[in-house]
């Protein structure tokens, strides 16, 4: 059994002096260490080899649907604005052709344990499209029929109704995840999003009534005219719906990567003091109201999957967020969908033409990707141990990959004791532990393990790597 850990505790002048940019570690080595060089070839050879394993993995499935009918500002996805509905069904036309290209790689007794569609806006597409689309991801794979399989989709209330959930639930969807942000109006209208509570609420009403075993709400805290009684009456609501899972992402303002932003007024952002008010709000709020703190910006109720497999200790964190399916194999499928095969990372290209271009050629869409060496899975493992758990145990890593853990990571413990003198994380008998105030920076202390960072260019230089701020 996993160590229950505690709720976070909010301190203002730690989270200001350790925001700074760091990597999310939904994957390590993370997406900007993919290169070119991994191409169509060398996914092959891998998803060989997990073929060949004594015991192969399932395999989780995800399918990426980018269309938007329309911008919201806050925006740094990978989406394509469009009203063209034909548009979604050409895209599916590639993306089955795409999917009978990767099927035949992996064994057909292989089960797949996971399904999820993302965005963009996965309900872009209509009941029946998104239907035809499992149907054929069937017809590929062999999906599990123990009961055990999630399917989950992100959903905009704004473009869902309640029958429509009826027609995703009978397809095999059970799990659903809301975009919100905000119900300010005054917020909504600054990012573009105008969406109202009763819409909302039906949607997560109709989600139970058709025996979703799980709902998820999106909240964002740092939006331009964000206020702090704004932000507490959205958790109101939000609290009084009882989602089983809740997320609160920090807003990344980059408008020079996300051109939807620059419709954001800089003067309209909180200031750092009142962005770290928000989000000192929303924890206190949700750890109030029964929630347990998951760790990055997820909540959860205490008899929600991703609470139990904390506590059990096999939480696992990748590309959709934090998940209960550890041991499988991740294939993406879809513009921009990234797949970790084995010790590989691969990516298709992030554009559609390219994408379809390669689809046409007879060719796997590989845009990029990388081989995983020992020193790489080792190091994720750490990393995943961190982000998932907040605690590290030095001989259970040291026994698994045959290392002495003091000796591997030399460099990385000065750093480590810095933290610890900082209260970030506490030394003990087997390793050491985030404390309540290091659980809102667990990235940073992920930090001290990945290689890559050192090597990161300037931050003027025109190819260096870009982060989203830690806090």
């Amino acid at each position: 059994m996993g160590i229950v850990s505690p709720s976070p505790l909010f301190d203002a002048d730690l989270l200001r002096r350790y925001d700074t940019p760091g990597p999310r570690y939904t994957s390590y080595p993370t997406a900007p260490q993919f290169s070119a060089r991994f191409g169509a070839e060398q996914l092959r050879t891998h998803a060989a080899a997990t073929n060949r394993q004594d015991h192969a993995r399932p395999l989780s499935l995800y399918v990426h649907v980018p269309f938007c009918t329309s911008p919201c500002f806050y925006c740094g996805c990978n989406r394509v604005i469009t009203r063209d509905k034909a548009r979604g069904e050409l895209y599916l036309d590639y993306l089955y052709r795409e999917i009978a290209r990767m099927a035949p790689l992996f064994d057909s007794g292989r089960p797949v344990v996971q399904l999820h569609f993302g965005g963009g806006t996965p309900n872009f597409l209509t009941p029946a499209q998104i239907a035809d689309c499992v149907a054929e991801l069937r017809s590929q794979f062999s999906f599990a029929t123990d009961g055990s399989m999630d399917f989950s989709i992100e959903l905009d209330p704004r473009f869902v109704t309640p029958a429509d959930i009826g027609e995703l639930a009978r397809v095999g969807f059970n799990r659903a995840s809301l975009g919100v942000q905000d119900f300010d109006p005054d917020v909504q209208k600054a990012v573009n999003r105008v969406q109202g509570v009763d819409e909302t609420l039906a949607i997560v009403a109709a989600c139970r009534e058709h025996g979703m075993r799980s709902v998820n709400i999106d909240l964002i805290y740092g939006l331009p005219k964000q206020t702090r009684d704004g932000f507490e009456r959205t958790l109101d609501i939000v609290i009084e719906a009882r989602p089983d899972r809740i997320a609160v992402y920090s807003y990344a303002h980059l408008p020079q990567l996300f051109k939807p932003q620059q419709r954001i007024a800089a003067e309209d952002l909180p200031t750092p003091e009142e962005k770290l008010a928000l989000l000192q709000c929303a924890i206190e709020r949700l750890v109030a109201a029964g929630y347990v703190y998951i760790g990055m910006d997820h909540f959860a109720l205490p008899e929600d999957e991703l609470a139990r497999a904390q506590e059990r200790g096999d939480l696992h964190r990748n590309f959709m967020g934090y998940t209960t399916h550890a041991e499988s194999d991740l294939l993406g499928f879809g513009v921009s969908a990234i797949s970790h095969i084995g010790d590989s990372f691969s990516q298709n290209p992030r554009d559609i033409p390219s994408w379809e271009r390669a689809i046409d050629d007879g060719r796997l869409p590989v845009w990029r990707g990388m081989p995983l060496d020992r020193d790489d899975v080792l190091r994720a493992d750490v990393i995943q141990e961190l982000m998932c758990h907040g605690r590290l145990d030095y001989a259970r890593i040291g026994k698994r990959f045959d290392i002495e853990f003091r000796e591997y990571f030399a460099d990385a413990l000065p750093r480590l004791q810095a933290l610890a003198e900082d209260g970030l994380l506490t030394f003990n008998r087997v390793g050491f532990q985030a404390t309540p105030k290091g659980r809102l920076l667990l990235r940073v202390i992920a930090m001290c393990f990945d290689r890559y960072l050192p090597a990161t260019p300037a931050p003027d230089a025109p190819d260096a790597p870009r982060f989203s701020r830690t806090v």
